[in-house]
C-alpha cells in the first residue's frame, strides 16, 4: 500500500479525501489523516477500510516527524504559516508535497534543496489560488501559440452563497474563513496597471471602486481589486502586457455597504477595545461615533456617513441588528475586526440546508494579425451540501487531483512550483471536467479595460 498523509481535516478537506478514498483500492492507496482533533479526521474518513485517522499536534516535533517519514506523499492543508516545518520534515525524509497555499518567501528559499532531492513541492493547487491559474494558463498559452499577443488579463473568483440560498439583503454568506473576508484588502493599496499605467487603490478607497460583471445565466456581479495583482505578471508571463487585473467577486451592492465598516473602522485588527467582553452591539457602533447628548446612535451613523433612511445601505445595516443592546459581544480583549466578525456570523453562517457557490471569470485581451480580439471564461460550481461544498470541491479536488499524479510519476516537475505548466495543468483540468469543474469560454468584442467608479 502506498500512503498518503493528509494533515488538516477542516471543511476544505471533505472532497479531497473521498476524491483519494474512492480510487483508494484501485490504486492501491492508505489514507492518513491527521488533525489536532482526531474526532474531525474519523468523521472525514467515516471507517473506510483503506484509511487511518491519526491525532496529530504539528507542534509536537516527534509526532510529525514519525508521521512524515511513513508517508510516500504529504498534503498540508494546514493554514499557510504552519507549510514550514512540515516542508523542512518533506525535504529531510525526501517525500513529495501538495498544497493550496500561496508559495511564502520561505517555502520559495526550499527550491534548490528540494529540486537536488529530485522532489516536488506543489503549492497554489486549490481554487484561487489554483484553478484561476491552471485555467488561465491553458487559454494565455494557446493565444501565445497562435502567435497573438496579450493585450488584457484580467481575472476575478468569489466564493458566495448559491442564489436559492440567497436570502439577505447582502447577498452574502461566509463560505470560507470569515476572518479573511473581514480584513480582506488591507495591508498596502491594491496594485495594478491598465492601460501601460500603474494603478493604485489605498485601502479605504477600494470598496469605492469596483468592476461590473455578467456571468451568463447569473447575472450582474462586482468585483473589488486584489491587493497585489503584478505578482503574477512574470509568473505567467506577461511582463509586457498592458493591463493587468485581479479582484474578488461579489453581488452588486455589497462592496458600498461594506465600505460603511471600513470607513467607521470596524475591520481594524490592529488594537483591542477596552472592555471588549461586556459591550454590547450598540455600544460597539457607537463607539466609532463622536459624543452628541442627544442625538441616537442610528442618526449619528447616517449623518457622518451621509445614507439616507430610505437607502438599501441602511437596509443592510438594520439586517444585522447592529444596533441591538441586548445582544453583547462576549469577547475579552477584542479587536474592532474580531467584533465586526462575531456580529456578521449571527447573520452570515450558512445554514444546515444552504449551498455555496464558487464564480470565477478571465477576461483575455490579444492581437492577432492586426486584429483585436477578447475571450471570456467563466466557471460556476454549486455545492452539493454542507459536506461536499463548491469550496470544498474546487479547493480539494485539484490537490487529491495533483496528488495522485505526482504519486504515480505523471507530474515529473521538480523543485517548489505552481500549476502554472502545460504537463501540470493541462491532466488535472481535464480531470476536473468529470467532477463538474468546467469553464465555458466565448469570443466577445474587444473592449479593454472596464473599470468602473461607482462612488
Amino acid at each position: 500500500m502506498r500512503n498518503i498523509l493528509i494533515i488538516g481535516a477542516g471543511r476544505s478537506a471533505s472532497s479531497l479525501i473521498k476524491y483519494l478514498l474512492d480510487k483508494s483500492t484501485d490504486e492501491n492507496l492508505h489514507i492518513i489523516v491527521a488533525d489536532v482533533n482526531l474526532d474531525s479526521a474519523k468523521s472525514k474518513i467515516n471507517q473506510h477500510k483503506n484509511a487511518t485517522a491519526i491525532a496529530l499536534d504539528i507542534f509536537k516535533e516527534g509526532e510529525r516527524k514519525s508521521a512524515i517519514e511513513k508517508a510516500d506523499i504529504v498534503v498540508s492543508m494546514l493554514p499557510a504559516h504552519m507549510h514550514l516545518e512540515v516542508a523542512k520534515d518533506c525535504l529531510f525524509f525526501g517525500k513529495n508535497m501538495v498544497t493550496a497555499s500561496y508559495v511564502s518567501k520561505e517555502m520559495q528559499e526550499l527550491d534548490v534543496a528540494v529540486k537536488d532531492k529530485g522532489l516536488t513541492f506543489l503549492n497554489e493547487i486549490g481554487v484561487d489560488p489554483g484553478v484561476d491559474h491552471m485555467s488561465a494558463m491553458q487559454i494565455i498559452d494557446r493565444i501565445r501559440d497562435n502567435g497573438a499577443k496579450m493585450l488584457l488579463f484580467e481575472s476575478f473568483t468569489g466564493g458566495l452563497v448559491a442564489p436559492e440560498c440567497d436570502d439577505n439583503l447582502w447577498n452574502y454568506k461566509f463560505t470560507w474563513n470569515p476572518r479573511n473576508v473581514v480584513v480582506s484588502g488591507q495591508g498596502g493599496a491594491a496594485k495594478f496597471i491598465q492601460e501601460n499605467k500603474y494603478k493604485y487603490i489605498p485601502y479605504q478607497k477600494l470598496f469605492r471602486r469596483t468592476e461590473f460583471l455578467n456571468i451568463d445565466g447569473y447575472g450582474k456581479f462586482e468585483a473589488y481589486a486584489n491587493r497585489d495583482s503584478l505578482k503574477y505578471r512574470s509568473v505567467y508571463g506577461l511582463d509586457e502586457i498592458p493591463t493587468l487585473y485581479r479582484g474578488t467577486i461579489r453581488r452588486v451592492g455589497f462592496s458600498r455597504a461594506w465600505n460603511i465598516f471600513v470607513q467607521l473602522g470596524m475591520t481594524d485588527d490592529s488594537y483591542i477595545m477596552e472592555d471588549s467582553e461586556n459591550m454590547n452591539y450598540r455600544e460597539f457602533i457607537n463607539s466609532f461615533l463622536a459624543y452628541h447628548p442627544t442625538d441616537s446612535v442610528e442618526l449619528k451613523l447616517r449623518h457622518y456617513l451621509k445614507i439616507d433612511q430610505d437607502d438599501n445601505v441602511w437596509a443592510k445595516l438594520l439586517e444585522l441588528n447592529l444596533f441591538d443592546k441586548n445582544k453583547i459581544v462576549g469577547i475579552k480583549d477584542a479587536t474592532p475586526a474580531q467584533i465586526l466578525q462575531k456580529i456578521l456570523m449571527d447573520s452570515w453562517t450558512l445554514k444546515e440546508d444552504d449551498k455555496d457557490m464558487i464564480v470565477m471569470q478571465h477576461k483575455f485581451g490579444y492581437e492577432c494579425k492586426g486584429e483585436k480580439k477578447q475571450i471570456e471564461s467563466q466557471l460556476v460550481v454549486i455545492g452539493d451540501d454542507q459536506t461536499y461544498t463548491a469550496m470544498a470541491k474546487t479547493v480539494g479536488l485539484p490537490v487529491a487531483i495533483a496528488t495522485l499524479k505526482i504519486l504515480n510519476n505523471e507530474i515529473k516537475t521538480t523543485g517548489v512550483i505552481i500549476p502554472i505548466n502545460k504537463d501540470v495543468y493541462q491532466p488535472i483540468l481535464k480531470e476536473l471536467e468529470n467532477y463538474g469543474v468546467i469553464f465555458t469560454e466565448k469570443e466577445v468584442p474587444f473592449l479593454g479595460y472596464n473599470q468602473e467608479n461607482i462612488s
